[in-house]
């Protein structure tokens, strides 16, 4: 039986193809959007919040070229069709200081907004102090009073609401100043010649102990090198002969509130500040001394104010973080919001705002914000950490949080946090006890973590209760226990090691364990409360209560 097959000259080639042409188009053009869906866009304003178009905007891609834009009517910029990489965004305009953002990480499929806020150049300095809000005019809250902090400080589980109060401890701390570091300890040249620099002035300021420079220098010197109580000796002379000089009675206020004496920290700011009502730098002190003397009602409005009077990036993060402090979320929402909005490059606006979002139970904005603040400078293990601990308490993390964590441990495969987060994320997103894949994977990075790191007691716990859920008793039962030589206050290691004892029939250690779980549970418990009385509650209106506070 003979076959026909189809006639395969020229002519049915070229109609062929005509037909299918439309096909091959629509499939490539398909692929392009499948592989390049992520996007940059923002806006370009002035410091008067109006549009500057034309604004040149160019998108520098990391071993690759760069893009231009420019800016549109409305200041609109944005670059479309984008993959997976590392970008930074640069905006300059004639009459304006250019301005830099990155570089930040762009993920496939993500579309990050980026808004900048351009300064005249040549601006004179008394701008950068307005004697009134430049971008917090008319909060949309007020802080009326303080009462006793209630149990509401967080939501969910215990677990939950000792993690949010361990988040606002930790960006509380991302605004202390930082020790300057080196990677080697001072040379014997360099502190030769700190001694040197020290005994001059010392000797200068005893041969002429009535001479205000003298006396001024030496007690700065001593105020830059950690000598706060020695300092005030010094400048409270110098002060006495010249109490005109401004920077000598702030450099008093410093020295006072770094002793520790804030009685008189605050009485000599509050005098300095009747002669020096636009003085951000006092407010900035009194704020400070007001916190440590137990007045939050009039730190946060010191605080309020010096970021009035000096929005600074450091200004507006200190007046959110006394916000979020006190359990005001809605309130410091509101300000890192609108400082995120100023420094978008600012790590730690980014974190308050996640922490803040956290703490008001609202997860999804939290990682959304955090995930952000990993991209401005991916290298920094800081906006992880913070991920991580969230991802620690939460039963399911999102699908982005865990791809941070995987970039956290890939570009730092010797942290081991890094590498235990990324271990509890693939433990958590098993599909069941039967996912052998992911558990085998999970069992590795938990392995490495504890090798980079032996007093790590939460990895120990979680390797304990992977071998557990693989019936490995003695394999779980010594992981328990190196998690308890780490970390002796774990709990929940003391109740399943526990579980392990009684089902081994070793009853006297099991009841031993159990003790111990009640007793760490209950000291626990009693410490969130004693912190959580500590620390008075705000009170505070919104001024359009109708409304969800959100991210403007």
């Amino acid at each position: 039986m003979s076959h026909r097959y189809p006639r395969t000259d020229g002519f049915d080639c070229f109609w062929l193809s005509i037909a299918i042409a439309p096909i091959i188009l629509l499939l490539a053009s398909f692929v392009q959007a499948q592989s390049q869906t992520s996007a940059v866009e923002g806006t370009v304003l002035d410091r008067s919040r109006h549009p500057i178009s034309g604004a040149a905007v160019d998108l520098e891609v990391r071993g690759a070229q760069t893009l231009a834009a420019g800016c549109d009517s409305r200041g609109a910029y944005r670059f479309p069709d984008l993959g997976a990489g590392s970008y930074t965004v640069r905006v300059s305009m004639a009459g304006y200081e250019p301005k830099v953002f990155g570089p930040f990480a762009l993920e496939e499929n993500e579309s990050k907004r980026i808004d900048f806020i351009l300064e005249e150049a040549g601006a004179p300095a008394a701008k950068a102090q307005p004697s009134a809000p430049e971008f917090f005019d008319q909060p949309q809250f007020t802080v009326a009073g303080v009462r006793e902090a209630s149990n509401s400080g967080g939501h969910g589980s215990d677990n939950i609401l000792r993690t949010t109060e361990g988040l606002v401890k930790a960006t509380l701390a991302l605004g202390e100043p930082k020790e300057g570091t080196s990677s080697s300890s001072p040379g014997r040249t360099t502190l030769s010649i700190e001694a040197a620099t020290e005994k001059s002035l010392r000797s200068a300021a005893e041969h002429h102990p009535e001479d205000f420079e003298a006396n001024a220098r030496l007690g700065k010197w001593l105020l830059d090198h950690k000598e706060p109580q020695d300092a005030v000796h010094y400048l409270e002379y110098a002060f006495e002969r010249n109490p005109e000089d401004d920077e000598t009675g702030y450099e008093l206020a410093l020295a006072y509130a770094q002793a520790g004496h804030y009685d008189r920290a605050r009485t000599h700011t509050e005098a300095l500040l009747t002669h020096r009502p636009q003085d951000a730098k006092l407010y900035e002190v009194l704020a400070d001394v007001e916190e440590r003397l137990g007045e939050p009602l009039q730190a946060v409005r010191s605080y309020q104010r010096a970021a009035e009077l000096n929005p600074s990036e450091i200004n507006v993060f200190a007046w959110g973080a006394e916000l979020l402090l006190h359990r005001a979320a809605e309130p410091a929402i509101e300000v890192f919001s609108r400082g995120h909005r100023s420094y978008p490059g600012s790590l730690r606006m980014l974190i308050g705002l996640g922490v803040a979002f956290y703490s008001r139970g609202l997860l999804e904005e939290a990682n959304q914000r955090l995930c952000q603040a990993s991209d401005v400078n991916p290298e920094d293990p800081i906006p992880y950490l913070f991920l991580g601990k969230i991802q620690a308490v939460e039963i399911n993390p999102s699908a982005r949080l865990e791809e941070k964590l995987k970039r956290f441990v890939r570009l730092q495969p010797n942290n081991a946090l890094a590498n235990y987060y990324y271990a509890l994320g693939l433990w958590k997103g098993r599909t069941g006890p039967g996912d052998v894949k992911e558990a085998a994977q999970a069992e590795l990075f938990f392995e490495k973590a504890v090798e980079l790191d032996p007093t790590l007691g939460p990895a120990y716990l979680q390797l304990g209760i992977l071998y557990a859920e693989r019936r490995d008793v003695d394999r779980a039962t010594s992981a328990y226990q190196k998690a308890i030589a780490a970390t002796p206050r774990l709990e929940e290691a003391h109740y399943r090691l526990a579980q392990l004892y009684r089902l081994r029939g070793e009853t006297e250690k099991a009841r031993e364990e159990l003790r111990a779980f009640a007793e760490i549970k209950k000291d626990n418990a009693q410490e969130v409360e004693r912190e959580r009385a500590e620390i008075l509650q705000f009170v505070y209106t919104l001024r359009d209560p109708n409304s969800a506070l959100q991210p403007q």
